[in-house]
């Protein structure tokens, strides 16, 4: 389904017409047509629905269409409708092509997917957009199979505040929220809902976040602003953070800066540090996915390792393939800490999982999958979260335990390394021998995959 709708694309791409700005594009059609479907038209005025559009048969439909999506930005009575249609912009240049993808939205048959299909087809399409689109929408998007690892883990709890201040297109969100619903009974969510907060500074990718909370049935308080001002006035203190700030500076604002950090600094992953374990109710976890730099930086880096780590328990920190986002040299890795109940000596002792070193090369080959955090799963397990130090058993070759001290001494450096990184790219270190004919499996099912798509998008333009 979600190859269908994005074939569409190639109706625009005449026009030079981005993936991202398609994907952008689609929210606006797709909100439509979804509230048609599921019955949620009462959001919308009458006369600005998906009927209105696609019924519309004057000679003016690029028109028509874009004086709908002004009244939809600027007099709807639903706020989550005004805010998705806030200043809009249409990429479409002619009718012809707007009718086109009209038509090809209204033949598939949506009544056939279920609500938890809409939001799985959306964030294919994200997903798809990561990938083709690597100039910026990569920036947003955190792979899944990472996502649902950094959850399992952490374990979000019923009637916990749960927060993502970068959150780009939601998927901390409706990842910790799928967890949940499938841990407890309807009657035991409904009688302890979590509560969703987050936050994304640019408009597009908060759009894109609205409609993925829309399409997966939450209820979520996501804001528009910058998490590293006093707009996170509106975020209240969290049960547990997860968090993939964006990488370099590139946000940097001439906005005042929040008082209550203790460093001023231009790197806004610091400053995303700080945010956190500063928003950490006592007892909260969080986890973050941050670049190597943060690890090893001297001055100010130094000084917000060291208030982390006398006001955190850092317990556990992973490093991540290099490659699985859209910058394929950014080195990253995931910190989870829990907020202590004072101020100094929190972390006693700190795991390392080296997942990197070995590694093979991800893409659209070698998708980054579950299993290759199978073991890191197994070996994180709960100790973390019941206060209880981690067995010594449990090291590996690749799960290793270092002191406080042992930092210290190093200058309080965390890039500990102790496998060549370079053992191999070859992916036969991290597999045996039953997933290695797997993998050769999937690698072909995927380079047949593409031909068909190639092949479906031949027919496409034939067809035009």
């Amino acid at each position: 389904m979600a190859a269908k709708i994005w074939t569409l694309c190639n109706v625009l791409r005449g026009d030079g017409i981005s993936y991202n700005q398609y994907i952008s594009e689609l929210t606006y059609l797709l909100f439509l047509k979804i509230a048609e479907e599921n019955g949620s038209e009462a959001t919308l005025p009458s006369g600005y629905r998906w009927a209105d559009l696609v019924s519309y048969n004057g000679s003016n439909l690029l028109g028509h269409y874009q004086e709908m999506l002004t009244h939809l930005g600027s007099s709807a009575e639903s706020g989550m409708v005004r805010e998705i249609y806030a200043f809009p912009t249409t990429v479409f240049s002619h009718s012809e092509n707007l009718r086109v993808v009209l038509d090809g939205l209204n033949a598939i048959k949506w009544h056939q997917i279920s609500q938890d299909g809409l939001g799985q087809i959306y964030e294919a399409l994200l997903a798809k957009n990561s990938e083709d689109a690597r100039s910026g929408a990569g920036q947003y998007f955190t792979p899944r199979a990472l996502v649902d690892t950094i959850v399992a883990v952490v374990k979000p709890r019923l009637g916990e505040v749960i927060q993502d201040p970068a959150s780009g297109t939601g998927g901390f969100l409706i990842s910790a929220d799928g967890y949940l619903r499938h841990s407890v009974s309807p009657e035991g969510y409904n009688a302890s809902p979590p509560r969703y907060e987050g936050m994304e500074i640019e408009r597009g990718t908060y759009r894109l976040c609205l409609m993925n909370v829309f399409l997966h049935n939450m209820v979520a308080s996501v804001s528009l602003g910058d998490a590293l001002t006093q707009d996170s006035a509106v975020l209240s203190p969290a049960d547990l953070i997860l968090a993939n700030p964006p990488f370099g500076s590139k946000f940097a604002s001439a906005r005042a800066k929040r008082p209550n950090f203790s460093f001023v600094t231009a790197n806004k992953q610091l400053e995303f540090l700080q945010h956190i374990y500063r928003g950490l109710k006592p007892g909260g976890r969080a986890a973050v996915i941050l670049p190597d730099n943060v690890l090893f930086e001297e001055g100010i880096g130094r000084q917000v390792r060291q208030e982390l780590m006398d006001l955190c328990s850092l317990h556990t920190i992973l490093r991540l393939p290099t490659g699985i986002f859209y910058a394929q040299g950014v080195k990253t890795n995931v910190l989870f800490f829990t907020r202590g109940h004072s101020d100094k000596g929190q972390t006693k002792e700190t795991w390392i999982y080296d997942l990197r070193s070995g590694a093979p090369k991800f893409g659209k080959r070698t998708a980054l999958t579950i299993k290759y955090f199978t073991d890191f799963i197994d070996r994180f397990g709960d100790w973390p979260t019941d206060s209880v130090p981690r067995p010594l058993d449990i090291q590996s070759d690749r799960f290793r335990r270092f002191s406080r001290e042992e930092f210290s001494a190093n200058g309080d450096n965390l890039d500990v390394r102790w496998l060549m990184e370079d053992e191999g790219s070859d992916e036969l270190q991290l597999l045996r021998p039953e997933e290695i004919s797997a993998l050769i499996l999937s690698e072909l099912r995927a380079a047949i995959a593409e031909v068909e798509e190639l092949h479906a998008q031949f027919d496409s333009s034939i067809g035009q």
